[in-house]
C-alpha cells in the first residue's frame, strides 16, 4: 500500500516525490478549511437523520471537525503536502482524533462533490463581501453628487469639452455603473446556491442520502439535479470571476478620469494624502499611484479569469484534476477586487474637488455651442443650417480665442437675423444645464430624483 494515502490501498509505490510537489493543493487549498469542515459537518448530520450512521457516531464526527476547526484557527494545526489537499488532512487529524469512527465520514462521498461543496460556500461568502462592499461603494458616489448638485464641468466625448454637466451627474453615472455590478453579484449568489452533496464522485450512489437535507443544514437554497454536472460544473466560479472583471473594469475607469483630473492641467480634484505617494527625487510630486495600480490590476483579474475559462473549454465530464486549477485564479481575483472596491470607496469619502478650475474648464471648447444652435432651431431654422451656422461662430470665436458668449449681439446677428438679445440666457453654462428636461439628464431634477432613488435604494 502506498504509503499515507487514504486511497493507497490500489497502489504498491510510492509517489515519486516531484508529483508529490506538482500534484499537491493544499498550500492553497486550505482557505476552504471552514467550507469543508461545515460541508462535512452537515454530510455526518444528514446521514444520521437517514440512518446511514447513528446520531452518536455523527455527534463524535461534529465534535471532533470542532477540534480540528479550533486547531487550524489557532495555528495549532500541522498541514502535511503528501496529505496532497485538504480534505485528506482533515479527515486523517479527525481520524486521529476520534478513531475508526473517522473513517465513516466519507461514506456516500467523494472528493468531487465535497471540493465543489466547498468552493460554492466559499465563493458565496466572497460574493457577500462584495455585495456589502459595493453598496458602501455607491453610496460614496451618491454622496457625492448629494454634495455637488450646483458644481459644473465640462463633460467629454472623445476627451474632448462636448458639453457642460453637474458634478452630481457625473459621480452619478459611476453610481449605477456599480449598482449594475452589484445587481450582477446578487444574480451570481442566486446561482451559485447549489449544493451538490450528494452527487459523490458522479454517478451518486446507494445511501439513501438526502441531498436537501445537507443543503438545509448549510444555509443552501437549492440542490443539484445532474450527478454529472454537479460535480463538474465550474460556472459559478467564472461568472463571479466575470462579474469581477466588470467590476475592475469600471473601477479603472474612473481611477482613469481620476488620474486625469489630479493633473495640474486640470486640477479638478485634490488627491488625497492617506491615498497619494511622493517622489523620491522631485519634492512637489503627488502621484495618484492607487489609481495607476487598481487600473493596472484590473488587467490581472482579467488574466484570472481567461485562465478558468481556458482550462474548462475542453473538460469532458465529469470531474477532472485539471479542476484544481479553479481555486487560485478565483481567491487573486476575490483578494484584488474586494480590496479596490472597498479602498475605491475610502479614497471617494475622502476625496475633494476645485469647482474653481471645473468651471474655468467650462470656458475653454465652446461648451455652449449646441445651446446657440439649439436656440437657432427655436427660432425656425432647421437642426443641420443651424449646426453650420453656429460652426461658423465657433470659428471665428476660437481664431480670437473668445468664447461665444463672449461675442456681442452685433457679431453673432452677423452669422444670422434669428439671433436676439435673448440668446445670451442660452449662452450661459448654467442655463445650459437647467435646460436639461429628458429623464436621465444632467438637469436638477434629473439629477434630484437619481440621486432620490439610489438613496432609497440603499436605504433599503
Amino acid at each position: 500500500m502506498a504509503d499515507n494515502k487514504l486511497w493507497g490501498g490500489r497502489f504498491a509505490a510510492k509517489t515519486a516525490q516531484s508529483v508529490e510537489d506538482y500534484t499537491e493543493s493544499v498550500s492553497y487549498d486550505q482557505n476552504l478549511y471552514r467550507e469543508d469542515i461545515s460541508g462535512s459537518q452537515a454530510h455526518a448530520t444528514m446521514l444520521a437523520e437517514q440512518g446511514v450512521l447513528t446520531a452518536e457516531e455523527a455527534e463524535t464526527l461534529v465534535k471532533g471537525l470542532d477540534q480540528v476547526l479550533e486547531e487550524i484557527e489557532s495555528g495549532k494545526f500541522e498541514w502535511k503536502k503528501e496529505m496532497e489537499d485538504l480534505h485528506m488532512n482533515i479527515e486523517s487529524r479527525l481520524t486521529e482524533i476520534v478513531g475508526p469512527v473517522g473513517g465513516k465520514l466519507h461514506t456516500g462521498r467523494s472528493r468531487n462533490d465535497q471540493v465543489a461543496t466547498d468552493f460554492r460556500l466559499h465563493v458565496l461568502r466572497s460574493l457577500e463581501a462584495w455585495k456589502t462592499a459595493l453598496e458602501k461603494l455607491i453610496a460614496s458616489f451618491t454622496a457625492k453628487a448629494d454634495q455637488n448638485r450646483e458644481v459644473l464641468l465640462p463633460g467629454y466625448t472623445h476627451l474632448q469639452p462636448a458639453q457642460p454637466v453637474s458634478l452630481a451627474h457625473h459621480m452619478l453615472a459611476y453610481a449605477w455603473m456599480f449598482k449594475r455590478d452589484h445587481s450582477r453579484v446578487v444574480d451570481c449568489i442566486n446561482r451559485a446556491n447549489v449544493c451538490p452533496l450528494g452527487a459523490a464522485a458522479l454517478a451518486g450512489t446507494t445511501y439513501p442520502l438526502k441531498p436537501e437535507t445537507s443543503a438545509k443544514h448549510l444555509g443552501m437554497t437549492e440542490t443539484f439535479r445532474n450527478s454529472l454536472d454537479a460535480v463538474s460544473d465550474r460556472d459559478f466560479v467564472m461568472e463571479a470571476m466575470f462579474t469581477g472583471s466588470l467590476v475592475m473594469t469600471h473601477l479603472s475607469r474612473i481611477c482613469e478620469e481620476l488620474i486625469i483630473w489630479a493633473n495640474p492641467c486640470f486640477g479638478f480634484i485634490k488627491l488625497p494624502d492617506e491615498f497619494s505617494t511622493g517622489s523620491s527625487i522631485m519634492p512637489q510630486k503627488k502621484n495618484p499611484d492607487v489609481c495607476e495600480l487598481m487600473r493596472g490590476k484590473t488587467g490581472r483579474v482579467f488574466g484570472d479569469l481567461i485562465s478558468l475559462l481556458t482550462t474548462c473549454k475542453g473538460l469532458p465530464l465529469a470531474y477532472n484534476r485539471d479542476m484544481q486549477e479553479d481555486k487560485e485564479p478565483f481567491f487573486d481575483c476575490d483578494k484584488t477586487v474586494h480590496a479596490s472596491v472597498v479602498i475605491m470607496a475610502d479614497m471617494m469619502d475622502a476625496m475633494g474637488f476645485n469647482p474653481e478650475n471645473m468651471e474655468a474648464a467650462l470656458k475653454k471648447g465652446f461648451l455652449n455651442a449646441t445651446e446657440l444652435a439649439d436656440y437657432l432651431v427655436g427660432k425656425g431654422i432647421p437642426f443641420r443650417e443651424a449646426h453650420h451656422i453656429t460652426g461658423s461662430a465657433v470659428a471665428k470665436a476660437e481664431a480670437e480665442s473668445r468664447g461665444l458668449e463672449d461675442m456681442s449681439l452685433e457679431e453673432l446677428q452677423t452669422f444670422s437675423d434669428k439671433i436676439e438679445e435673448d440668446v445670451f440666457e442660452v449662452l450661459s453654462y448654467e442655463a445650459a444645464v437647467k435646460r436639461r428636461v429628458s429623464p436621465g439628464s444632467t438637469g436638477p431634477e434629473s439629477v434630484d430624483a437619481q440621486i432620490s432613488e439610489l438613496q432609497g435604494w440603499l436605504a433599503s
